[in-house]
Parts: structure tokens; C-alpha cells; sequence
């Protein structure tokens, strides 16, 4: 648990952030009951929180293997050109095909990937993003997303909770037009009431409960968190780029134990890239990050064989998580 903010949280906040962050859809009874305030004391709470700048959204965490679809990653290194950076930066935020961006700093400069359904379609859609900009790139990599484990922010509180798991096998779900308009309202705000849903989807309470549910059990919707400005609270994100030697079944399951043991962790990533492993951990600083490799290092030296660093400047969700939503509706459409 991390225990130094750099804007004054105390434990109420503190739990009000790690339980909406485990599922920010929690009534505010609920969420009252579990921080032992008034639920008044909780929504002037979180009202504060959001007017901190300290939460910055309300998330719906959506699987796009659910949805048949699979991401691909590019990693840059650019020319230290800051008009055509920002020009390559516009153009991935106005890309329907962009789910996710990061800005960087250390090993790589800039972090997207890419949803598509085969890899013909993925080098496609690479070639076109990246012809245009081949001038201020230096060196790029890719890869295939394979999973990744999601963790809570138990930086706030320390308590351990079990990852949900984002990727894995591709299934082509299908959702109609009443599921990808409830979609569309949970993911501008995933702490929209079901009655306001409804409304704004014009249907009712109970047609909206069950298509939810329907997507939580498929796996379509994974979690409901929230979206945090680490730099209002003195925190960074860093991303170890992890390569290995090789491990028995038993040794990646002690990797796994090991690695979830940790407060600071955020993601447990696997790609097809020239590396292994991606692990993203939010601290306080450069130097507890370097700790916590220091302390992976010592206890799996027969396992990792490098680590390369990255700081996470930015972590951007693009227009392409409601594109594909969109375009899983029309493919289901059609297929019916």
C-alpha cells in the first residue's frame, strides 16, 4: 500500500476509491455500509474526488475477444520532432481503428494498439497508420496481444483481490442494437443508474438489468472502474518490459504468485513481441520502482533474463473501443 499522497487522501477516500474502482457501479448505500459513513458523507465525497481532478472517469472495462476481435500492438521510437510527434498524436486519437495509446518515456516514446479481426487485416490497417510518419521513426516493434490480468488499485488499501482477465480466446459474441446502445451509456459512464439507462435507451429497467447481466456472463463487459490522475496524487505508472529465459509450469506460477503479491501492480501483460512479459506498477517514484525489479530479479534470476523500462506519461482510450462495439453490432445484424 502506498502511504504518501501528494493530495491528502485519508482512509474513507481511500477505500472510496479502491471500492469503485472493484466496481464503481456499487450503489451508494452499498459503498456507505462498506467506508462506515452516511451515504451523504460518500456522494459529497466522491463529489469532491471527481472536482480534485483526483477521478477522471467512470469506465467500462469491455473484452474485445468477446466481441471476435484481436488487438495488436506497435511500439515507436521517434525523431525528436515535436510538431510532427503532435501531428502523428492527432492522427491516432481521430483513428477508428486505435483502442489504446500511451506516451512515454524510456525504451519506447509511444505504445498503440490496434483492434482487427485476423493479422491480413492487422498489417492492413499498420501500414496505412504508420506510412505517413515513416520519417520520424526511428525504430518499431509489434506484437499480438495475447491477456492480460487487470488488478484493482489496491495501492489505496493494500487488500488483495483476484485480477479479471482481459483478452484470451476470441469468441464472436453478438449484441444487437439494444445491448450496443446500453454499451454506448456505459462506457461515456459506467455509474449511469439503470433507470436513466433505460430511458435513455427507451426501454425498461428490466430489459436493461438483463442485457448487462447478459453481457457480464459472456464476458463482454468486464468490470466497471474508474479512471485516476496519478499525477494529482504524486504517483507514476511504469511499464517493465520483461524478457525471459524460459520457465517450467511450476516456476510461472510462482512468477504469477509473486508478481500478484504486490500492492503496486496494475497489469500482467503477454504478447508475441520480441519480449515475454509486460508489468505495469503505479509508486511513488522511480526508486521503488526500481526496488520492486531489483526484488523480482533476485528472486527469479533462473526466469528473467532482462527488463527494459518505460514511464507511462499518458494512458488514453480511443474512439476505437466504441468503433468496434459499433461494427460487432452491425457484423451480429447481419449474420441474423
Amino acid at each position: 500500500m502506498i502511504e504518501n499522497f501528494r493530495e491528502k487522501l485519508d482512509i474513507a477516500d481511500r477505500r472510496i476509491l479502491f471500492e469503485l474502482d472493484k466496481n464503481c457501479r456499487i450503489t451508494d448505500t452499498k459503498l456507505a455500509k462498506k467506508v462506515r459513513k452516511s451515504r451523504e458523507a460518500v456522494r459529497y465525497r466522491i463529489k469532491r474526488l471527481i472536482e480534485r481532478g483526483i477521478i477522471t472517469s467512470f469506465t467500462t472495462s469491455i473484452n474485445p475477444a468477446r466481441l471476435g476481435y484481436s488487438l495488436y500492438k506497435i511500439y515507436l521510437q521517434l525523431e525528436n520532432i515535436e510538431k510532427e510527434r503532435q501531428k502523428l498524436l492527432q492522427y491516432l486519437r481521430n483513428n477508428k481503428r486505435v483502442y489504446w495509446m500511451g506516451e512515454c518515456d524510456g525504451a519506447w516514446d509511444l505504445i498503440f494498439a490496434i483492434y482487427a479481426k485476423n493479422d491480413m487485416e492487422f498489417y492492413r490497417i499498420k501500414n496505412e497508420l504508420i506510412s505517413d510518419f515513416q520519417h520520424i521513426i526511428i525504430n518499431k516493434a509489434t506484437g499480438r496481444f495475447i491477456d492480460a490480468k487487470q488488478y484493482v488499485k489496491r495501492f489505496f488499501t493494500g487488500e488483495l483481490i483476484k485480477p479479471v482477465v482481459f483478452g484470451g480466446e476470441i469468441i464472436n459474441n453478438k449484441i444487437d442494437e439494444k445491448e450496443y446502445r446500453i454499451l454506448e451509456v456505459l462506457i461515456a459512464n459506467a455509474r449511469t443508474p439503470i433507470n436513466e439507462i433505460a430511458r435513455i435507451v427507451k426501454t425498461t429497467p428490466s430489459i436493461v438489468r438483463s442485457s448487462i447481466r447478459k453481457m457480464e456472463k459472456l464476458e463482454i463487459i468486464l468490470a466497471y472502474r474508474i479512471g485516476i490522475n496519478l499525477q494529482k496524487l504524486g504517483l507514476e505508472m511504469f511499464k517493465a518490459i520483461v524478457y525471459l529465459k524460459g520457465m517450467t509450469e511450476e516456476r510461472e506460477n510462482d512468477f504469477y504468485n509473486y508478481v500478484y503479491s504486490i500492492d503496486n501492480i496494475c497489469y500482467f501483460i503477454r504478447n508475441i513481441t520480441p519480449w515475454d512479459i509486460e508489468l505495469e506498477f503505479v509508486v511513488e517514484n522511480y526508486n521503488k520502482y526500481t526496488e520492486i525489479i531489483a526484488d523480482l530479479r533476485r528472486n527469479f534470476p533462473d526466469v528473467i533474463r532482462n527488463v527494459e523500462t518505460v514511464l507511462m506519461r499518458t494512458d488514453e482510450w480511443m474512439p476505437g473501443c466504441r468503433e468496434m462495439i459499433k461494427n460487432s453490432k452491425i457484423r451480429s445484424e447481419r449474420e441474423c
